[in-house]
């Protein structure tokens, strides 16, 4: 397994590939702005920060990068939804604010992404790992269904927050295995990790990036990834599906690259072959995968057929367990 890396680089852009985005900036006198709707910090930042700095001979006007958490990721959402369409405010969104809030804040929505936002560019998919407490007495995901099967609403695991991909997987976990666990929500990864090593929870499910050092120091085992395959950063961890009766379990995060609807189409074009080319570059793809992201380059037209295709994914989930953070 890889060893991850959280590089914090200065976002700064060079040279001019991109004529039409560029004519835009230049017109409204400011560079482009890329929104991270969580804080700086994190992988997500990383992510964000990786890209930029691989972009830098692909935009000549400049990027600057702004942190905007909070609201589950809508209040950066709602930023570049509200920005003028001319393609110099950039999302860097996740299936969160763009695909599964919608269907666990209906009314707290100030925005609706299928209308509000473009999609540009999928960046990277980004599996969960489910770790679990060393004294639990399972060694892996068969056993842990055995166990909860036997021990019923015992089980305790702990994620992020309500409706976000972690409680998802723990949703889709519980429903196609047929056991019930406890969900205990948590505002960040580290108190997850640091409770689920204590024996507080059982278990969790976090990113690679976050719980890697945990489990290199013992202090969690890691039982499975949430991808349908094993992840090519960590391929001795098997992958939930890899269990008979868990062959259809699949749910990750992704990360994608999203600006204000009415965007014109030749700068949405720009953009979208600025970022391609930066994912196919074979150093950006192992800096990605270090964060523990899978990169899968796409069309405009296959990324927003993928975000109606896990979106049906996720509204199972929340239908089938009832999740909601509308109260």
């Amino acid at each position: 397994m890889r060893p991850a890396l959280l590089l914090p680089l200065a976002f700064c852009l060079g040279a001019a590939v991109l004529p039409a985005a560029s004519a835009v900036a230049a017109d409204t006198g400011r560079p482009i702005s890329l929104i991270v709707p969580f804080a700086a910090g994190g992988g997500v930042d990383g992510m964000g920060r990786l890209l930029a700095e691989r972009l830098r001979s692909e935009m000549p006007q400049g990027v600057v990068v702004e942190n905007k958490p909070g609201a589950s990721g809508m209040l950066g959402a709602q930023t570049v939804v509200r920005s003028a369409p001319d393609g110099t405010t950039l999302l860097l969104g996740s299936a969160g604010e763009t695909a599964i809030n919608p269907l666990v804040f209906k009314s707290k929505m100030q925005y609706q992404p299928e209308k509000d936002l473009v999609p540009i560019a999928l960046i990277a998919r980004v599996p969960n790992v489910l770790v679990a407490n060393p004294k639990l007495p399972v060694s892996n995901v068969e056993q842990l269904v055995a166990y909860g099967r036997a021990h019923p609403d015992k089980l305790t695991y702990a994620t992020s927050g309500v409706g976000n991909p972690q409680h998802l997987n723990g949703e889709l976990l519980q429903s196609l295995a047929g056991i019930k666990m406890v969900h205990v929500p948590y505002k960040g990864a580290s108190a997850q990790l640091v409770d689920v090593a204590a024996g507080s929870v059982d278990l969790t499910f976090v990113s690679l990036a976050g719980a890697l050092p945990f489990i290199k120091s013992g202090k969690v085992k890691p039982l499975a990834v949430t991808s349908a395959k094993r992840a090519s950063f960590a391929p001795d961890i098997p992958a939930v599906a890899e269990t008979p009766s868990l062959k259809d379990y699949a749910l990750e995060n992704w990360f994608g690259v999203f600006v204000a609807a009415g965007t014109p189409p030749a700068v949405q074009q720009k953009l979208a072959a600025a970022i391609d080319r930066s994912l196919r570059d074979e150093k950006f793809v192992a800096s990605i995968r270090d964060l523990g992201g899978e990169v899968q380059p796409m069309s405009q037209d296959e990324f927003r057929a993928f975000i109606k295709a896990q979106t049906a994914v996720f509204a199972k989930v929340v239908a089938d367990g009832n999740i909601t953070a509308d109260n």
